[in-house]
């Protein structure tokens, strides 16, 4: 259920509950427990401009520990299969009476056409704010490809506030930052909903600015269902 535990009632064992962002998800979320399995898969589609080209990524998320989660991930664009991601994510504990959870996360990436690997690690900070409105954090880098000179690592920023609407329904707004060659900054406001037992809904529509483009409106949808 979706709200928060008073944080007198909490003890070290005990995890803030804090949403998932919609285009940059979790595996898992932090302080899951050992069997947790989720599916889902998140579709993003620019909404103007002549290539309005589909973007879709279906995933499974296993916690095969306490804490500790993997996830094997493939990228679509179109048709095509662009690349295989693999995602690991562990969580280090609680602080602040229990009202902050943190960890980390590591992504491997494998790009089909080029045959390049990358990876990215990040700092994961989630807070509970108070019944309603919630906050999560990931700071680190990514495009980091070992070994290769053509590595572009830069700064990954992703920013998610949330509040808490009732009945297990969520309004948030994402901003995600790419400080490489390539990158740019996405701005994604959302509303997550239940549709059924263990199946929930992301909706998003925002802009998103890559570096030397201009910005275009873009909209997405997760579907997800957990075990």
């Amino acid at each position: 259920m979706v709200g928060a535990v008073p944080a007198a009632a909490r003890d070290t064992t005990d995890y803030p509950h804090i949403p998932e962002p919609m285009v940059f998800d979790m595996v898992r979320p932090m302080g899951a427990r050992r069997g947790e399995l989720e599916t889902n898969v998140l579709a993003l589609s620019p909404l103007s401009g002549q290539e309005r080209a589909v973007e879709w990524a279906p995933e499974i998320e296993y916690a095969v520990a306490d804490g500790f989660a993997l996830e094997i991930e493939l990228p679509f664009e179109g048709t095509r299969l662009a690349e295989l991601k693999m995602g690991a994510q562990a969580t280090i504990g609680t602080f602040d009476r229990g009202r902050a959870v943190h960890g980390v996360q590591y992504l491997g990436i494998y790009e089909r056409e080029s045959g390049r690997t990358s990876q990215a690690l990040l700092y994961m900070l989630g807070r509970r704010h108070n019944e309603r409105l919630s906050t999560m954090t990931m700071v680190g880098v990514g495009d980091v490809r070992l070994g290769q000179s053509e590595s572009d690592a830069g700064l990954l920023v992703n920013h998610s506030t949330f509040y808490d609407l009732g009945r297990d329904r969520i309004a948030g707004v994402e901003v995600n930052y790419k400080s490489h060659r390539d990158g740019g900054v996405a701005i994604i406001p959302q509303f997550h909903a239940p549709l059924a037992d263990k199946v929930n809904v992301q909706l998003g529509v925002g802009a998103d600015k890559q570096r030397g483009e201009r910005a275009r409106p873009v909209g997405g949808v997760r579907l997800i269902k957990e075990f």
